[in-house]
């Protein structure tokens, strides 16, 4: 059973447990069915990984009897974050398979795909999945093979050669896993660094019995900084459930913004490899473009989403990307996102400069946001277009990526979930009353009632 709904943009997620269910072992093995035709997999070999949410096991060896059944072979990793199965992909060279709802609630789960080198795939291609796994594909004369290794310490491995980590002052950082795949990640990792940790919810646990595994919320990110203020740790580290973003909370407790963050590695990278691209999406702040020029970068823009990112970062050869969201992107890391090797060139960049988190975040330009602020509504491109109207003549406006309006001295963009059935509010002034102004006059735009 599979409802069309799980079919996402990027991906598949959908609800598998409770009263109404949208997929199950049935669906997952006719999905495993479709992604080897599609792919052309028979005789060729996959990566499959999956996270620690419920019923991940069982769905990844039924969406691996579906694609043994169309001729394709299985290199199972067992347990992987997700940038745990992006390295799989890029260190075996094999498309890759990982079981994964990221953020979601705990009722979900999914599947994110990547073609060899932990590249992303096509609309088309994800179409096709689509497509064929309503389709009762014949299985092939020889079925495909399965075998099974750990890669957990090839990818610490591979993470410490990419971030020069000698001579860094000792560090308390603390890290909050949500129960997701960073509790198996961290001591990997981190472990072997002068780096004492205090740990949060670091065993692995999908029903998230402490708080959502999505640090986009502020909510979720309450004990990390609580935990911060108590142990006087100079930072915290808070990952989502799947581990592939990476939320920094300075010394005082306070949370820096991803695109702070992606200034100060933009910043260091370019330093590194100086005129090098940098890539953002369409409400990065403008902070990063400010400091890529100033260090004589290069910076591209690309629409919101991890296969968009990936896909601009390939076009350019860009040296690292960043996303509002706390997707990082590394091109020695097959330009695929990964939250833990950020956190180690933060890690690096407070060690070694002597200074505290806070200082190094206030060097840079500055501007006031909003935050993202969601709504659900009945008709997403009547509030969208209802948006634009009210702000035609005001800036600049572009649909490239939802409603982007920008002027001298703000934006404003309005769009779609590429996950959620939700409308994302995003704003950024050079002041905060600009902001508030601005995005208490779009939300009564985007929640005023339509029936």
């Amino acid at each position: 059973m599979i409802q069309p709904q799980v079919f996402k943009a990027n991906d598949i997620r959908g609800v598998i447990s409770g009263e109404h269910p949208e997929w199950d072992l049935d669906g997952a093995r006719a999905i495993g069915a479709a992604f080897a035709a599609a792919f052309g997999l028979e005789g060729r070999e996959f990566v499959m990984g999956r996270d620690m949410r419920a019923g991940g096991r069982e769905l990844s060896l039924a969406f691996a009897e579906g694609a043994r059944g169309q001729g394709a072979s299985v290199l199972d990793v067992g347990l992987a974050s997700t940038d745990g199965l992006w390295f799989a992909s890029g260190h075996t060279h094999l498309p890759g398979v990982q079981f994964t709802a990221s953020h979601n609630p705990a009722a979900y789960n999914g599947v994110k795909f990547c073609l060899p080198d932990a590249a992303p795939i096509t609309p088309e291609l994800m179409a096709r999945i689509t497509e064929l796994s309503y389709v009762e594909l014949p299985p092939v004369a020889r079925p495909g093979g399965y075998r099974e290794d750990d890669l957990l310490g090839a990818y610490a491995a591979h993470l410490h050669g990419l971030v020069d980590l000698s001579g860094l002052r000792r560090l308390t950082v603390v890290v909050d896993a949500g129960n997701g795949m960073a509790g198996y990640t961290t001591p990997a990792v981190l472990g072997p660094l002068d780096v004492e940790i205090i740990g949060l919810y670091t065993d692995l646990d999908g029903s998230f019995p402490n708080h959502p595994p999505n640090p986009l919320e502020p909510e979720n990110l309450v004990d990390a900084q609580r935990a911060v203020r108590e142990h006087g740790a100079d930072l915290a580290l808070v990952f989502d459930g799947d581990a592939d973003r990476c939320f920094i909370i300075d010394e005082r407790g306070e949370v820096v913004s991803p695109s702070v963050v992606t200034a100060l590695i933009a910043r260091a990278e370019l330093a590194r490899e100086p005129g090098g691209t940098i890539v953002v999406n369409t409400i990065t702040s403008r902070t990063v473009g400010e400091v890529v020029a100033a260090a004589g970068g290069t910076l591209a823009t690309s629409a919101v989403g991890h296969t968009k990112m990936k896909a601009v970062m390939a076009a350019h050869h860009a040296i690292f990307g960043g996303e509002h969201s706390a997707h990082y992107y590394f091109r020695d890391f097959w330009g695929a996102d990964t939250g833990m090797l950020a956190a180690l060139h933060v890690l690096a960049l407070v060690g070694r400069s002597g200074r505290p988190m806070s200082a190094l975040a206030a060097e840079l330009p500055q501007y006031a946001a909003s935050g993202e602020i969601n709504s659900t509504v009945s008709d997403p491109k009547a509030a969208m277009a209802e948006v634009a109207e009210a702000f035609a003549g005001r800036g600049e406006v572009s649909w490239v990526d939802g409603l982007l309006v920008t002027s001298v001295d703000w934006w404003v963009s309005v769009r779609e979930s590429n996950t959620e059935p939700l409308l994302r509010l995003n704003v950024e002034a050079r002041d905060a009353g600009t902001v508030a102004a601005l995005r208490d006059e779009a939300l009564s735009i985007i929640r005023k009632d339509r029936s």
